[in-house]
């Protein structure tokens, strides 16, 4: 059985669950200020929601990226290997 995929919906639920339950106690407006932008007021639930959100297809938008700059890392860390072990029978 693999691990992974149990914690990763695990993690989710309980975010999900957690935002459902600030969203309830806490239905005041809130709004969004950056630098000098400023959002229109809207419930801190659906912040939640929405910085959630984001940040799930953020992280499995750059995961694949991830892979790829680690694989090439591999690559040349092999080659810098087969480099420095030299059989002693060539010299």
């Amino acid at each position: 059985m693999k691990i992974a995929p149990f914690l990763t919906s695990l993690f989710v639920a309980v975010w999900v669950i957690a935002i459902a339950i600030i969203s309830v106690q806490n239905a005041t407006p809130v709004s969004l200020k950056f630098l000098t932008f400023q959002s229109i007021q809207i419930p801190m639930g659906l912040v939640l929601a929405f910085s959630a959100g984001v940040g799930l297809i953020g992280m499995a938008l750059l995961q694949p990226l991830w892979g790829v700059a680690g694989f090439s890392r591999r690559n040349s860390r092999l080659e810098e290997d087969a480099e420095f072990f030299v059989d002693d029978e060539d010299f």
